[in-house]
């Protein structure tokens, strides 16, 4: 069947001269359309903040078995065992690329609550910052070796009350300066509060660092030292690249959330097919003397079967271009939520990637398609005289 023979000037004057049947339709998808895009990108800006927390090229270094840095425990010994290695890469001045980190969990007040909630205190090493250059500096200065000094992250400075510079965060027994604001872009680090790491040790009573960070001089040999050290009977370690550590901290809580959307999004939709194909069963029920017409003016029943289903992904498609188009103002907000693996507080936005924009408009198109396939198909099956005697 060739295009031509589709009464493509009928589809759109239908459309145009029945607005708010059309307004309604279209309307209705785009609800649910907003609902569908929003859960992806709320799944996809979680997975965005953690992963991209991470550097491909750093190694994270935990106890066995356990999932993330709070619940872990590296030795002394163990951490210097794990310097010694080869493969770390140094800096400019010969120095090793490594932090001996201290990673706990604090409560402190939210401004918009007034309740409190926990946020990451990471006590790093002197190259804490060069091994994430995501993070920069952009208040104040870094905070001095060996003092009760902190940075903090910039969602934690306009999240929680007593987080601005020259204020004092009281925790572990002690009053702490903050003396700097650092901005981690959209990743983890932007919800935490860093440190020295021995002062963090001696202030909450550690005899444990909490894991080791450090950069690969060869990332291609991470596998072969990855198995050497796990192998080593002197440890009890695991070693994980450092964007594989937060993917895997953000699979709880995403998957939760994809699969609660999608439920939501199947339950709405259907509402949404239902109302669309109403819609177009009316449009049938009114305009059966025009079917008639067509077909007595040459145009097949296949051609009756695609005008109809045209029109109604013509609908789907508006409604989803708009549900799209509101959803991507949602990039505008941040929310903060509880991370499961940490129970910490972490702060995110919305992502909308052309993956989520393909799929979204995929997902009315198969709204439009279901709802329409029916009521076109009995447009299509219309006999002409009946059809001409009705009308």
């Amino acid at each position: 069947m060739k295009f031509t023979n589709i009464p493509f000037h009928y589809i759109w004057r239908n459309l145009l001269t029945r607005k708010l049947t059309t307004l309604l339709t279209a309307g209705g998808m785009a609800l649910v359309v907003f609902v569908f895009a929003a859960v992806l990108m709320l799944e996809a800006g979680l997975r965005e903040t953690l992963i991209s927390t991470g550097q491909p090229d750093n190694v994270v270094v935990i106890r066995k078995s356990a999932q993330t840095e709070v619940q872990s425990g590296v030795q002394r010994r163990e951490a210097a065992i794990v310097e010694s290695e080869p493969n770390i890469a140094v800096d400019a001045q010969g120095d090793k690329l490594i932090s001996k980190e201290t990673v706990v969990l604090i409560s402190q007040p939210k401004k918009s609550t007034g309740r409190k909630s926990n946020i990451v205190v990471r006590g790093t090493g002197a190259k804490g910052l060069a091994l994430r250059p995501q993070v920069v500096l952009t208040e104040g200065r870094l905070f001095r070796p060996g003092s009760s000094e902190v940075i903090v992250g910039r969602s934690i400075r306009d999240g929680f009350h007593g987080a601005a510079i020259g204020d004092s965060l009281r925790f572990a027994q002690r009053d702490w300066t903050v003396v700097g604001v650092f901005d981690a872009g959209k990743t983890g680090f932007s919800s935490e509060v860093w440190g020295d790491s021995e002062q963090m040790l001696q202030a909450f009573r550690r005899t444990a660092y909490s894991a080791v960070v450090f950069k690969l001089y060869d990332p291609s040999s991470f596998e072969a030292m990855k198995t050497r050290l796990e192998a080593d009977p002197r440890l009890t370690l695991e070693l994980k690249t450092e964007t594989r550590f937060y993917a895997d901290q953000s699979e709880a809580l995403a998957t939760f959330i994809k699969i609660l959307g999608t439920v939501l999004s199947i339950i709405f939709s259907i509402g949404a097919i239902i109302g669309a194909m109403i819609t177009m069963y009316a449009a049938v029920a009114n305009r059966v003397g025009e079917i008639g017409a067509l077909r007595a003016l040459g145009f097949q029943r296949r051609a009756i079967m695609a005008a109809f289903l045209l029109e109604s992904l013509l609908l789907s498609l508006t409604g989803g271009v708009v549900g799209l188009l509101a959803a991507s103002t949602m990039q505008w907000f941040q929310l903060s939520t509880t991370n499961w693996q940490t129970f910490s507080e972490l702060a995110f936005s919305f992502s909308l990637t052309s993956g989520i924009t393909v799929r979204v408009l995929l997902f009315s198109l198969a709204m439009g398609f279901i709802g329409g396939f029916l009521p076109a198909a009995r447009a299509a099956r219309m006999n002409i005289v009946d059809a001409l005697r009705e009308g």
